[in-house]
């Protein structure tokens, strides 16, 4: 895109204290190519009266020095809902901008790179899902954040990886019923009904990250480095899931972590979650099963300064749509998930 930003002796005291939370992760070396990036977006947003939502799978540089509010899908709709801001920059994928632009829809909301798809958003459609309501009648719905607003519209309620499990208790209760469908990740779905007793009808989508990871692998990894923690996100396989020590949503992963402070642990997800949790915990040695997203890799600090700087790429959802995702959205964010600490 053009950007020349020089290192300066001012760009450098104005982000060493920046470059203190990542140097266990990005080499002191590389720091003066991100630095004038980096100065140059947190100046913008102060003047542009916008804020950063940084998912998980953001490299470090993006996550730690740029961002303002930081998490998982979940934490994230929730930040959107919320924010004071006038712009929200989206440092995630199209799904998640969609959902701030619903959740804040006086707001303008950007995503630095429209190619930033999701393999799940894109296995399913609006017409998919008003197909799937004839075959199985009166059984409700519920849709991962993965997908598009035309799908969320459709939808009874909405659900993330940190509360689906809640989610599909509460809405079966709700509907009386012993069976839901759930769509569109399938491994997601089959992992739910693993821990509720909750049948579900799946749909044929799978996260082109997390479908990789086999059991296999993991054995390997357990060989390998005897003693390794192995947590995993439960958009992998259910044999992938039935290996590791603990599975959660990114938030989960991270919070594991965090409370256990493991001596060696592996993440089975996208790799920049290991980057983003070992700055925070420099005392645990992380073993990088390097599977990347490549649509979260089209985030780069380059693209976020050129979206401030133009004020592109706006995202926009239908009013008539955004009034009845929101509904599924809304009955998502008003179920009580339970606290769970990693066991």
């Amino acid at each position: 895109m053009g950007v020349e930003l020089a290192y300066t002796a001012d760009v450098a005291q104005a982000t060493r204290a920046l470059y203190a939370k990542v140097a266990h992760v990005i080499p002191e070396i590389e720091w003066p190519v991100h630095a004038p990036l980096i100065a140059a977006i947190n100046k913008l947003k102060r003047e542009k009266n916008a804020v950063i939502l940084g998912h998980n799978y953001m490299t470090p540089e993006i996550f730690h020095c740029v961002s303002d509010f930081v998490g998982d899908s979940l934490a994230l709709a929730r930040e959107a809902a919320r924010t004071d801001a006038k712009v929200i920059v989206q440092a995630g994928v199209h799904f998640m901008a969609e959902t701030s632009k619903i959740l804040s829809p006086d707001k303008t909301v950007l995503i630095p790179d429209m190619r930033a798809g999701c393999s799940l958003a894109a296995s399913i459609t609006g017409a998919d899902v008003r197909l799937l309501r004839e075959k199985h009648p009166g059984l409700p719905v519920v849709t991962y954040v993965n997908t598009s607003a035309d799908v969320k519209a459709e939808s009874d309620v909405c659900c993330t990886s940190s509360n689906a499990v809640a989610v599909v208790e509460e809405i079966a209760r709700e509907f009386g019923v012993d069976t839901v469908i759930m769509i569109p990740d399938q491994y997601l779905a089959q992992n739910v009904a693993n821990q509720t007793g909750v049948k579900v009808i799946t749909w044929a989508g799978a996260c082109e990250v997390h479908e990789r990871f086999t059991a296999q692998e993991i054995r390997d990894y357990r060989a390998a480095h005897p003693g390794i923690v192995v947590l995993a996100h439960p958009e992998c396989p259910p044999e992938v899931v039935a290996e590791a020590d603990f599975a959660g949503s990114t938030a989960a992963l991270a919070d594991y972590v965090s409370d256990k402070h493991p001596k060696r642990v592996i993440m089975i997800t996208e790799c920049s979650m290991s980057d983003n949790v070992a700055a925070l915990h420099p005392e645990t040695e992380f073993i990088r099963p390097c599977n990347l997203c490549p649509h979260m890799k089209r985030i780069t600090l380059e693209r976020i300064l050129h979206s401030l700087q133009t004020m592109t790429t706006e995202v926009t959802v239908d009013p008539a749509v955004a009034v009845r995702a929101k509904k599924a959205i809304d009955r998502m964010l008003a179920v009580k998930t339970p606290i769970k600490k990693a066991a």
